[in-house]
């Protein structure tokens, strides 16, 4: 709740029964928060409250301080959406006011809020998918392959401009097996961008290789050209070069592809680009994914289109998509019986899936435009909050704003990113800071890192400052109206939680 909001909900013991009626009518929150003049909570007054009172009084002379003392029931500043509903059931009641650990009041939540959730990037599907789910069923392609399988793949491929995909069962299942396919072995290394989710570098461990993290640099957020140089002429130094450069396209951005490209071909090293969260997005005219040696796709249910789970690797190399084919349903030799000479894996996706897919894929460049449309309703919304400072996006690039990305400047900003999280999550919200850096995971504590420069780790910096908004392309104008008005009220309090700190 905004500053003026909460304002508009204080009353002091002076004020009528009936201009405290005429200020309930006017705030329309049904509650208002009776404080002495030292700004101190007294109680919570709701509509019920104060009609009773005038039903025994004059509403005319009679004040609030006329009123039976009651303590209010309050909450600290850190409850979490479950704790403030937990709190509403016990009592009864349908809003709580907030305090800081100073006791001072900050914020008020209403159950109606509570009910109505909004998710970070929830599924969106159409009508497109029930009738190819509805051919699965007709038809009894319900187990992995089968028509809409092969549609599937056709069709992202196509859209992507690549000539072959394999359908699998998730994003990570592509990576593994594109390592595999791009000859990672025991004791091998692989270099991977840092800042990304678990699941890029994940199979590298897979294949019992070792992960070296890059860096990323301030104008993508991708990775950077100089730490991958860096690692590149270490790596040779010490006889030492990865088996492939496992590229991550973050927040549905790709990276620096006409930087990161001839490095990797001047040290000859391969290229699995990570596109998971880059579907639809294009770099300088080209789509993201189709830069790779081998490209990976995910249709996780939080993707810009999804299959509720699912995966896929692309290429134009056709013998490598045969082999991921092969390898994704258990590595079978071709013999009547079962004959099997290499390990396998159950990684195909099914038709059922497939089917989900083809019906979002159709819907895909509507989804960009709704989700890069959330940005810009945010951007112009926050325009004079000069300590927000947005995901960048340079000339040439066109990125999905699969998740809508801040960073705040100043000092105390890991402090002051908490804050504005934790109001947003009182109020339902979800919000979520930037990935974690591989570099910073215990899972990889031990792992080599290269830094964008020397006194500049660009993704700890990001880690650190950033925020992900709700981006959802189902996301409606009242919704993101909801958030903006709890985000700028959130910013504010971090601000003031600054200047006094």
């Amino acid at each position: 709740m905004s500053p003026q909001d909460l304002d508009a909900l204080r009353v002091l013991p002076a004020c009528t029964l009936r201009a405290a009626l005429a200020q309930m009518d006017a705030c329309g929150k049904g509650v208002l928060l009776l404080c002495n003049a030292q700004g101190n909570l007294l109680r919570t007054l709701t509509d019920g409250d104060l009609r009773r009172a005038v039903l025994t009084g004059d509403a005319d002379a009679t004040t609030l301080a006329a009123l039976a003392h009651q303590t209010p029931i309050t909450l600290a500043d850190d409850a979490s959406a479950a704790a403030v509903l937990a709190l509403m059931d016990a009592h009864q009641i349908d809003q709580v006011p907030v305090l800081s650990r100073e006791g001072a009041l900050v914020d008020v939540v209403l159950r109606r809020e509570l009910s109505q959730r909004i998710y970070l990037s929830s599924p969106h599907l159409g009508e497109e998918e029930t009738a190819f789910v509805a051919d699965a069923f007709k038809s009894n392609w319900i187990a992995p392959l089968g028509p809409h399988v092969d549609g599937f793949e056709h069709e992202l491929a196509s859209f992507v401009g690549l000539d072959h995909a394999a359908a699998l069962t998730s994003g990570t299942a592509a990576i593994h097996l594109g390592l595999l396919l791009l000859g990672v072995k025991p004791g091998d290394t692989v270099f991977c961008s840092s800042l990304t989710f678990v699941a890029s570098c994940n199979p590298i461990l897979y294949c019992q290789a070792h992960p070296v993290f890059i860096d990323s640099e301030p104008e993508t957020w991708n990775m950077s050209p100089l730490a991958l140089e860096q690692a590149l002429a270490h790596a040779q130094k010490m006889n030492r070069m990865p088996r492939c450069i496992v590229v991550v396209n973050l927040y549905g951005q790709s990276a620096d592809m006409d930087a990161l490209l001839p490095i990797c071909e001047r040290y000859g090293v391969p290229v699995l680009e990570d596109a998971a969260e880059s579907l639809g997005a294009s770099y300088k005219g080209r789509a993201s994914g189709s830069f790779g040696k081998l490209s990976v796709f995910s249709f996780n249910g939080n993707k810009i289109i999804t299959t509720s789970g699912g995966g896929m690797l692309a290429s134009n190399d056709a013998d490598l998509i045969s082999q991921a084919r092969k390898l994704s349903t258990q590595a079978r030799d071709a013999a009547r019986h079962y004959e099997h000479s290499v390990v396998g894996f159950n990684y195909r996706m099914s038709n059922i899936l497939a089917g989900i897919g083809r019906g979002q894929i159709k819907v895909l460049e509507t989804r960009v435009a709704q989700r890069r449309r959330v940005f810009q309703i945010y951007r112009d919304a926050l325009v004079d909050m000069p300590q927000v400072r947005w995901m960048p996006e340079p000339l040439g690039y066109h990125s999905t704003r699969w998740l809508t990305c801040l960073t705040l400047s100043g000092p105390h900003a890991a402090m002051r990113c908490e804050l504005v999280m934790k109001h947003l999550e009182r109020h339902a919200i979800e919000a979520r800071p930037v990935w974690k850096p591989m570099h910073l995971q215990p899972l990889y504590q031990d792992a080599p890192y290269f830094k964008h420069a020397p006194d500049q780790d660009v993704s700890a910096g990001l880690f650190e400052a950033g925020i992900c908004l709700p981006s959802g392309s189902n996301l409606t104008d009242v919704q993101l109206e909801r958030v903006i008005d709890h985000l700028r009220s959130a910013l504010c309090m971090a601000e003031a939680w600054r200047a006094a700190a």
